[in-house]
Protein backbone atom coordinates (compact mmCIF):
# COMPACT_ATOMS: atom_id res chain seq x y z
CA UNK A 1 0.00 0.00 0.00
CA UNK A 2 0.86 3.77 -0.29
CA UNK A 3 -0.44 6.54 1.13
CA UNK A 4 -0.41 10.15 -0.63
CA UNK A 5 -0.48 13.48 0.42
CA UNK A 6 -0.87 16.94 -1.81
CA UNK A 7 0.35 19.70 -1.22
CA UNK A 8 0.52 23.65 -3.16
CA UNK A 9 -3.02 24.76 -3.38
CA UNK A 10 -4.04 27.98 -2.96
CA UNK A 11 -6.03 31.03 -4.16
CA UNK A 12 -4.34 32.50 -8.00
CA UNK A 13 -5.91 34.91 -10.44
CA UNK A 14 -7.09 34.26 -13.46
CA UNK A 15 -4.32 33.48 -16.45
CA UNK A 16 -2.02 32.63 -13.42
CA UNK A 17 -0.12 29.59 -12.34
CA UNK A 18 0.19 26.64 -9.81
CA UNK A 19 2.24 23.98 -9.07
CA UNK A 20 0.80 20.85 -7.16
CA UNK A 21 2.96 18.11 -5.30
CA UNK A 22 1.83 14.76 -4.62
CA UNK A 23 4.47 12.81 -2.09
CA UNK A 24 3.92 8.99 -1.78
CA UNK A 25 4.98 7.24 1.21
CA UNK A 26 6.85 4.04 0.21
CA UNK A 27 9.74 2.30 -1.60
CA UNK A 28 7.83 1.09 -4.52
CA UNK A 29 6.50 4.27 -6.30
CA UNK A 30 7.44 3.50 -9.50
CA UNK A 31 5.51 0.69 -10.12
CA UNK A 32 2.10 2.73 -9.45
CA UNK A 33 0.49 4.87 -12.38
CA UNK A 34 -0.30 8.17 -11.03
CA UNK A 35 -3.34 10.33 -11.87
CA UNK A 36 -5.15 13.89 -10.68
CA UNK A 37 -8.31 14.39 -10.49
CA UNK A 38 -10.22 17.09 -9.35
CA UNK A 39 -14.04 18.27 -7.94
CA UNK A 40 -15.56 21.31 -7.62
CA UNK A 41 -18.99 21.71 -5.11
CA UNK A 42 -21.95 19.77 -6.15
CA UNK A 43 -20.29 17.67 -9.51
CA UNK A 44 -18.50 14.62 -9.94
CA UNK A 45 -15.02 13.95 -9.56
CA UNK A 46 -13.25 14.09 -12.87
CA UNK A 47 -10.42 13.15 -14.49
CA UNK A 48 -7.42 16.11 -14.95
CA UNK A 49 -4.07 13.72 -16.05
CA UNK A 50 -2.13 10.74 -15.75
CA UNK A 51 1.09 9.10 -16.53
CA UNK A 52 2.80 5.86 -16.38
CA UNK A 53 5.10 4.20 -14.40
CA UNK A 54 8.11 6.01 -15.88
CA UNK A 55 6.69 8.93 -17.15
CA UNK A 56 6.84 7.75 -20.63
CA UNK A 57 3.09 8.42 -21.60
CA UNK A 58 1.10 11.00 -20.37
CA UNK A 59 -3.05 11.39 -20.76
CA UNK A 60 -5.12 14.83 -20.26
CA UNK A 61 -8.57 15.99 -20.22
CA UNK A 62 -9.50 18.10 -23.34
CA UNK A 63 -10.20 20.77 -20.59
CA UNK A 64 -6.78 20.80 -19.49
CA UNK A 65 -4.59 19.79 -22.77
CA UNK A 66 -2.22 22.81 -23.56
CA UNK A 67 -2.27 23.78 -20.10
CA UNK A 68 -1.39 21.23 -17.76
CA UNK A 69 1.43 19.20 -17.70
CA UNK A 70 1.86 15.82 -15.47
CA UNK A 71 5.26 14.62 -14.56
CA UNK A 72 6.75 12.59 -11.71
CA UNK A 73 10.21 11.96 -9.95
CA UNK A 74 10.29 8.59 -8.91
CA UNK A 75 13.57 8.96 -7.40
CA UNK A 76 11.59 11.74 -4.75
CA UNK A 77 8.65 9.60 -4.84
CA UNK A 78 6.68 12.51 -5.99
CA UNK A 79 4.26 13.55 -8.70
CA UNK A 80 3.58 16.79 -9.80
CA UNK A 81 0.58 18.76 -11.70
CA UNK A 82 2.04 22.00 -13.63
CA UNK A 83 -0.97 24.46 -14.02
CA UNK A 84 -0.68 27.61 -16.52
CA UNK A 85 -3.18 29.91 -18.03
CA UNK A 86 -5.31 29.07 -15.08
CA UNK A 87 -9.08 29.46 -15.50
CA UNK A 88 -12.07 30.06 -12.84
CA UNK A 89 -13.41 27.08 -13.85
CA UNK A 90 -10.50 25.06 -12.59
CA UNK A 91 -11.59 26.05 -9.30
CA UNK A 92 -12.12 22.59 -7.24
CA UNK A 93 -10.42 20.60 -5.03
CA UNK A 94 -7.80 18.55 -6.35
CA UNK A 95 -6.74 14.81 -5.54
CA UNK A 96 -3.80 12.83 -6.76
CA UNK A 97 -4.44 8.95 -6.95
CA UNK A 98 -2.52 5.81 -7.69
CA UNK A 99 -2.60 2.19 -8.91
CA UNK A 100 -0.72 -0.68 -9.80
CA UNK A 101 -2.54 -2.71 -11.42
CA UNK A 102 -3.25 -0.74 -14.38
CA UNK A 103 -0.21 -0.16 -16.93
CA UNK A 104 -1.55 1.48 -18.95
CA UNK A 105 -3.40 5.63 -17.57
CA UNK A 106 -7.16 5.55 -17.30
CA UNK A 107 -9.57 8.25 -16.69
CA UNK A 108 -11.64 6.03 -14.29
CA UNK A 109 -11.70 7.07 -10.41
CA UNK A 110 -12.83 3.28 -9.67
CA UNK A 111 -9.58 2.30 -11.13
CA UNK A 112 -7.51 4.00 -8.47
CA UNK A 113 -7.06 2.63 -5.45
CA UNK A 114 -5.12 4.87 -3.16
CA UNK A 115 -5.74 8.79 -3.03
CA UNK A 116 -4.74 11.61 -1.03
CA UNK A 117 -7.16 14.24 0.94
CA UNK A 118 -7.02 16.66 -1.82
CA UNK A 119 -5.87 20.15 -1.72
CA UNK A 120 -7.80 23.39 -2.70
CA UNK A 121 -7.11 25.41 -5.90
CA UNK A 122 -8.95 29.10 -6.37
CA UNK A 123 -8.95 30.37 -9.46
CA UNK A 124 -10.41 34.30 -9.11
CA UNK A 125 -11.88 36.04 -11.81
Amino acid sequence: QVQLVESGGGLVQAGGSLRLSCAASGRTFSRYIMGWFRQAPGKEREFVAGITRSGGSRQYADSVKGRFTISRDNAENTAYLQMYSLKPEDTAVYYCAADSLHLATTTKTTDYDYWGQGTQVTVSS
